[in-house]
């Protein structure tokens, strides 16, 4: 199974969407608090070619984007096809 990264915030509802799509299909994931800034949304903001906001998915290291792009890859039938790798 890939390896499944999100930076999240704590009360934000793409972030929540993203982690239960996940959920739903049992993939586990790494999920980074970026709340209070520092080190982890530094790190967020290079691996994301410099994109700020949250959530940020990373799949095997690739970035996705945040939760609209990850939405998209379930409604197009790419998103299984990737965690399965």
């Amino acid at each position: 199974m890939a390896k499944v990264e999100i930076y999240t915030k704590l009360m934000c509802g793409f972030c929540f969407r993203a982690k239960k799509l996940l959920e739903m299909k049992k993939v586990p994931y790494e999920e980074y608090a970026v709340d209070f800034g520092g080190a982890k949304k530094d790190e967020m903001i290079e691996r994301a070619g410099g994109r700020m906001t949250v959530p940020q998915v990373f799949i095997n290291g690739r970035h996705i984007g945040g939760c609209d792009e990850l939405m998209d890859l379930e409604y197009r039938g790419k998103l299984d096809k990737m965690l399965a790798a």
